[in-house]
């Protein structure tokens, strides 16, 4: 009998199908006998999730209402359907599957894959089939065709299945529950929205409120530092005393001590230099990569999965949804077998290093599940290289410039350490000098990068005229997160949990959410309205700050309840948890959430203004009508007495900054800001200065 291969999506069989001899039919695709399959073969697929949980409705009429007495939502048992507009392509798996005695699972390898598969498998009701399953990070012809020579059994397959089945449920339950629950309670309180809670997305979105707090409570402070300008033989260089002090006085009072003045002669006193080494940058997995593009091009983590995507589906690079930087033996054995036909391809030709596997690079007990990302053995041709879209075609060439790296030489640079003593007085400098660039040239750095200032040759003993400052900076506030930086945060969010054991397991984990699941995530709570992304920042939104602030220190809020649910459901993967045990945990939680969340909302006491959406927190009072308050609206900041005359505004962004309520607090306060960094001018060059109000209007000061 012929075997029936289920793939994930069309595209997937179309690339499976391209290994045979095949005839095109309605729903699935006929491979014809070869070696592989002696009686032929027949390839169907899933439109993603054919299969789906049904509503609580399906289970009980009572929960078909929202309403607070029907929760809590926990059926004894959980029934799928087959999602609505694909039940054509359903009934055509379901027929083959029932003309089969073989059925090969060949969905993404990855726990989603898996739960894909047997959704639609368990559906369909069949029983006694055999079950095998595809596991290959490549979709180049003679990839696939080993592949299902090689074809595993279901034994491993089932456990992933059944740890995806239950992490699927208790999400189900936390976001139907926690849901209905908030946004209910929060109905009462006159805020008519619906709160979409979520078990990994509600701690996400209050890291980011955390982030948000943390800059608007933040008050700059002044600090001083001695710095001398020093005019050598062979040009000048810069060097700073060591002293950070809050008060000027500290930095007047030891440079009296030294009885310093504003210029001085002084003696180098000492040239340290050291010859160090960068090695090539590890290879990229599918979060290295997109805090990579984000970076160099502000695209979406989302972004950068569909397209990594579409180029594992040319054949062009490797499983993408992997979590690993490493390659076993194998791969790396054809990667440098090709060196040089990849060089080509970017026109970067270099003299190879070395050919011998570095553990940098090259580890099998790295690898589990998938290896790192790199090119295919396919040698696209100009034409096809050409053909791509320049997203395609810039993440392309990362992975490969990145997978070229580590058969290129380190980046070698003398650093330079100076002491400057001036009447007795050390000033430190440290320079670079770059010897020889290796595996960096594979990099283009952009001609409006900021390079580092060369120090001029100096001699010890060398006398030097200097000239010395106090000079005066300001504390700056932690950055807001960009969307990119955002996959980074979830990673490592167990630097946010103060207890020992929660971080312990967040750092085993790898954080919130998993490779694959980090970017759908982002892209749900800005679909929720919790967050908004603009030019790669990311702020919390007002009704973003309205959740944070009802689950305020529930277990909501914290990444440690995600990390100890994870933990266990990777026990489930491993065959050592029970699906009942996790899922009667979860059923536990959320009679928790309802017994406890009304009087702690009633406790965390949310100001009434919230209630009007359009309502806004007060900043300061108006400099101008001294009777209105400013407040932040849409694009501005304007006076509440607006209506009656007052034409006071501040905008949100100047120069292309982003101004905080902090900011806009000293020009209503005090008529000037403390220095403000980032500012970018007509030409696109990038400044400081500090804001000052004149009149109504701002001006700068430098």
């Amino acid at each position: 009998m012929k075997p029936v291969i289920v793939a994930e999506k069309p595209s997937q069989a179309k690339a499976y199908a391209e290994a045979f001899k095949t005839t095109k039919r309605d729903g699935y695709i006929e491979v014809a006998p070869d070696a592989i399959f002696p009686e032929g073969a027949y390839i169907t697929w899933g439109i993603g999730h054919l299969v789906e949980l049904k509503e609580p409705k399906a289970y009980d009429p009572k929960w078909g209402k929202w309403s607070l007495a029907a929760l809590p939502i926990l059926p004894d048992t959980y029934q799928f359907q087959v999602a609505r507009g694909k039940a054509q392509q359903f009934g055509i798996i379901k027929k083959l599957i029932f003309q089969t005695d073989t059925v090969i699972n060949a969905c993404d390898v990855d726990r989603e894959g898996s739960n894909i598969f047997y959704s639609i498998y368990y559906q369909t009701g069949a029983k006694n089939k055999k079950i095998q399953r595809l596991w290959i990070n490549s979709l180049e012809a003679d990839e696939v065709r080993k592949g299902f020579q090689e074809l595993r059994d279901n034994r491993q397959d089932l456990l992933l299945y059944q740890e995806a089945k239950a992490r699927q449920i208790s999400d189900w339950l936390v976001g139907m529950n926690g849901s209905r629950l908030y946004s209910l309670l929060l109905q009462e309180k006159g805020i008519r929205e619906v709160f979409a809670i979520g078990r990994v997305q509600t701690p996400t979105v209050f890291l980011i409120y955390q982030r948000e707090k943390e800059i608007e409570a933040f008050v700059p402070e002044p600090f001083y530092e001695i710095e001398g300008m020093f005019d050598a033989e062979k040009g000048r260089y810069k060097g700073k005393a060591k002293l950070r002090a809050k008060e000027r006085k500290e930095a007047e009072e030891l440079l009296a001590k030294y009885a310093i003045a504003a210029k001085e002669d002084g003696i180098v006193a000492q040239v340290k230099t050291t010859e160090k080494r960068t090695p090539p940058p590890q290879l990229h997995s599918l979060s290295t990569l997109q805090a990579a593009a984000n970076r160099k091009w502000k695209y979406s983590p989302a972004k950068v999965l569909s397209v990594m995507q579409g180029l594992y589906e040319k054949k062009l690079v490797s499983y993408p949804r992997t979590d690993t930087q490493h390659v076993t033996p194998g791969e790396f054995s054809y990667l440098a077998g090709q060196v040089e036909k990849y060089q080509q391809l970017i026109e970067a030709p270099f003299p190879i290093a070395s050919k011998t596997p570095k553990k940098r690079f090259v580890d099998s007990s790295k690898v589990q599940e998938h290896y790192a990302i790199i090119p295919t053995k396919t040698i696209p041709t100009a034409r096809k290289l050409a053909g791509l879209a320049k997203d395609e075609r810039n993440l392309y060439e990362e992975v490969l410039r990145t997978t070229l790296a580590m058969f290129h030489k380190d980046y070698r640079y003398a650093e330079t350490k100076v002491t400057t003593d001036v009447k007795g007085l050390a000033f430190f400098t440290t320079g670079k000098t770059e010897l020889e660039k290796g595996w960096r040239e594979l990099f283009p750095v952009a001609k409006e990068a900021k390079q580092e200032p060369s120090l001029p040759e100096l001699r010890e003993q060398e006398r030097v005229k200097s000239k010395i400052d106090i000079k005066e900076s300001m504390t700056l506030p932690p950055k807001p997160y960009t969307e990119g930086q955002l996959i980074a945060m979830m990673k490592t969010c167990g630097k946010f949990v103060e207890d020992v054991e929660d971080t312990e397991i967040l750092k085993e984990i790898e954080g919130l959410g998993t490779e694959a699941t980090r970017s759908g995530i982002i892209e749900t709570i800005k679909r929720h309205e919790y967050i908004s992304v603009t030019k790669n920042i990311v702020s919390i939104t007002d009704k973003g700050r309205i959740l944070c602030q009802s689950i305020e220190g529930n277990l909501l809020s914290s990444p440690s309840m995600t990390a100890k649910w994870e933990t266990y459901l990777k026990k489930i993967g491993k065959g050592e948890g029970s699906s009942e045990v996790f899922l009667a945990t979860i059923g536990k939680f959320i009679q928790k959430l309802l017994d406890e969340v009304p009087a702690q909302m009633q406790k965390n006491g949310l100001p009434d203004k919230m209630a009007t959406p359009d309502a806004k927190d007060e900043i300061a009072v108006c400099p101008r009508c001294k009777k209105g308050m400013i407040v932040s609206r849409r694009g501005s900041y304007n006076c509440t007495e607006y209506d009656n005359g007052c034409k006071q505004s501040f905008p949100a962004t100047f120069l292309k900054k982003r101004l905080t309520a902090k900011q806009i607090e000293y020009l209503c306060t005090r008529g000037k800001t403390p220095v403000i960094k980032g500012f970018i001018s007509k030409n696109g060059k990038k400044f400081n200065a500090k804001l000052v109000l004149e009149d109504g209007k701002l001006k700068m000061e430098f």
